[in-house]
């Protein structure tokens, strides 16, 4: 795989719209990707799009839009997803969703985004918008 791939498309905040989003993200697939490390992305990405939906948006309009980036290179696949969203501390979140407090949220996307990926950042941006980014390296597997 030599060419880099790319797609940035806005999606409502609406779960209903996860489909939508899988299927972008089928558009960019490269012919010769692990399909393992394909399907974790696509894990990640799905659960990426439903935390910014349930969490990030919760007490906003389902018009408030979701924008996602999707970059696949020869040595990586980067996905962005910008939410609108009150800012919070990926760390503090993960340390909430350890040992016993795990089962009584439900909430175990941020410990599956860890497994899968290979660098797992939230920052917030000077334009009032957050982006989780997630990012997988190609030349090795988990």
């Amino acid at each position: 795989m030599n060419a880099v791939k790319q797609i940035s498309f806005v999606v409502p905040s609406d779960l209903l719209c996860l489909g939508e989003v899988l299927g972008k993200y089928e558009e960019v697939k490269p012919e010769s990707i692990d399909q393992r490390i394909w399907l974790e992305c696509q894990l990640a990405l799905a659960e990426g799009f439903t935390n910014a939906v349930r969490h990030a948006h919760k007490n906003l309009s389902p018009e408030t839009t979701i924008e996602i980036e999707i970059i696949i290179n020869p040595s990586d696949l980067l996905i962005r997803i910008w939410d609108q969203g009150n800012p919070f501390s990926l760390l503090s979140l993960k340390e909430l969703t350890s040992a016993e407090d795990q089962l009584k949220i439900g909430g175990r996307g941020i410990e599956i985004l860890e497994k899968v990926t290979d660098e797992l950042k939230y920052e917030r941006y000077p334009d009032n918008r957050n982006c989780l980014i997630i990012k997988r390296n190609l030349t090795h597997s988990h």
